[in-house]
């Protein structure tokens, strides 16, 4: 089996170099076919470049664009030449964008058309973008960079809802291991994904390694849009899908589009980010009849090779996000509140980060004996299946009382014309904070705030039950595609302090 010990070179060279790697396609569905033969040498080329622009081991190179093959071709280039590959969250506004890679020290960026005016002045920038690209590329083999194990692959800035984003530093180890452990779990040799996701966040980063690894065919679109999403899927049979629960609601919406489009050949789809409720699952099984879901868990920090399949063969409950990986070594700190199955996931396993890029200023992610702390609730049942409650930062008390928000919009979208909820808290003088909750109905159903209301006390404690109800369009997503929660922390704020304020309205657009 090919062990490559550079990130950059996870294609195995002696697997077919006319396969087609990447189809790239564009939102008007125009398509830029990519085989692993023209793919390698993009890559080469890039690398190539940088050597002989100076470019010296432990460097930090950036990229600043939407998904495309080039961008692949040079985050593989990047790494290839023994340097640091920092992908940038380019929905971050132009200050933290700016900041990033000032943080970064990255000393040259790749980026495309519509980021150029946020490549901050004095840094080495090249484009992306047509015959300038091409031009910069140096043809030829990349000369062999050594790379230690430990030696940083990447640097994945994630986007926390509070303070400055925090550089991710991953070792070319730990993603090695990470897709040797996905291809013997899922091997995608006989699949064709279809990305969508950021390539600056893990999930999609992740799976295109695993899938170029798999010398499989990956179609990539530059961003999400429900529309194309769904005709890439029926125009290319794609077999292999990730997303989160937005991404799924907004598909929903396209009736007429799902009405004449061919979905049948979807066999699984990785959700992430945020746990599938009953009703979501349902909903997803009726549009895409063939297809396996898998609620999958993973972090920036600790990789997506968390969970797996119970060792004895028990199915996975349709909730629940598996049962501890075998390579994984998992266990709960727990708090005074937690009951004896539920605390904070602690994690170790060779696909840890190797920790935060120049932040003294953060309390120490790890253990005194090396697991990380996720921050994420979990619990598990007497099988050892664990479920996700919630993140410890999301948590707010209410009289006393605990609240995750999670359970609680798990509990709303057990509601028939829920399709989703989120439920943040706001202050009150009694109780300290309390819970409201933003609602986006079913299509062609219908709710009153009141009705919400007695069916959450119906359903969940009283003190869950939250105090406003405002029925929305749709949720605000963050850069990542999960639901922005500061967002609507402000927005609910702003709504409860508003004169005459009404129990049902619409946010702005977000």
């Amino acid at each position: 089996m090919y062990t490559p010990q550079n990130l950059g070179r996870v294609i195995d060279p002696a697997a077919d170099p006319a396969r087609v790697a990447l189809l790239g396609v564009d939102l008007a569905l125009n398509e830029s076919p990519c085989t692993y033969g023209e793919l390698e040498a993009m890559a080469d080329g890039v690398a190539r470049a940088l050597l002989q622009g100076g470019g010296q081991p432990g460097d930090r190179v950036a990229i600043l664009a939407a998904n495309s093959v080039r961008y692949v071709a040079t985050l593989l280039g990047i790494m290839r030449a023994g340097l640091i590959a920092v992908p940038v969250n380019f929905k971050f506004p132009p200050a933290t964008i700016a900041y990033v890679l000032e943080d970064s020290g990255a000393r040259v960026v790749f980026y495309d058309h519509e980021r150029r005016n946020a490549v901050p002045a004095g840094l080495q920038a090249i484009a992306l973008d047509g015959e300038p690209f091409l031009d910069y590329l140096r043809p030829g083999p990349t000369p062999e960079a050594p790379v230690s194990p430990e030696d940083v692959a990447l640097m994945l800035y994630t986007s926390g809802s509070t303070g400055k984003p925090k550089g991710v530093r991953l070792s070319h180890a730990s993603h090695l291991w990470t897709v040797r452990m996905r291809r013997q779990a899922t091997p995608l040799d006989a699949e064709r994904a279809l990305i969508a996701a950021p390539l600056y966040h893990m999930n999609a980063l992740a799976l295109v390694l695993l899938s170029l690894s798999s010398h499989a065919t990956t179609v990539l679109l530059p961003q999400f849009t429900a529309a194309a999403y769904i005709q890439c899927i029926g125009r290319y049979r794609c077999t292999w899908l990730t997303a989160v629960p937005p991404m799924i609601a907004m598909m929903l919406r396209e009736h007429d589009l799902l009405a004449r489009t061919d979905l049948s050949s979807v066999k699984v789809i990785r959700m992430g980010s945020a746990p599938v409720s009953a009703s979501l699952l349902a909903q997803i099984h009726a549009m895409l009849p063939n297809a396996k879901v898998i609620n999958a868990y993973g972090t920036t920090e600790g990789g997506p090779v968390v969970f797996g399949p119970h060792p004895d063969k028990l199915p996975t409950p349709p909730m629940s996000v598996g049962y501890p990986h075998p390579a994984v070594s998992l266990r709960q700190a727990r708090g005074p509140a937690d009951g004896p199955e539920q605390g904070i996931l602690e994690m170790k396993s060779p696909g840890l980060m190797l920790g935060y890029h120049q932040r003294p200023d953060l309390p120490p992610p790890f253990t005194p004996d090396g697991y990380y702390s996720t921050g994420d609730v979990f619990r598990h049942d007497d099988q050892g299946f664990y479920y996700f409650v919630g993140r410890r930062d999301d948590m707010f008390v209410s009289g006393g009382e605990n609240i995750y928000p999670g359970e609680v919009e798990k509990m709303l979208e057990h509601h028939p014309a829920v399709q989703q909820a989120c439920v943040v808290p706001v202050e009150d003088d009694i109780k300290g904070q309390k819970p409201v909750a933003y609602i986006v109905l079913r299509p062609g159903k219908h709710a009153e705030a009141d009705e919400i209301k007695r069916y959450a006390l119906a359903h969940a404690p009283a003190y869950q039950h939250p105090r406003q109800v405002w029925f929305v369009d749709a949720l605000p997503l963050a850069s990542t595609n999960k639901i922005d929660r500061a967002f609507l922390l402000r927005d609910a704020a702003s709504r409860m302090n508003a004169p005459n304020r009404p129990s049902t309205a619409r946010p702005p657009s977000a």
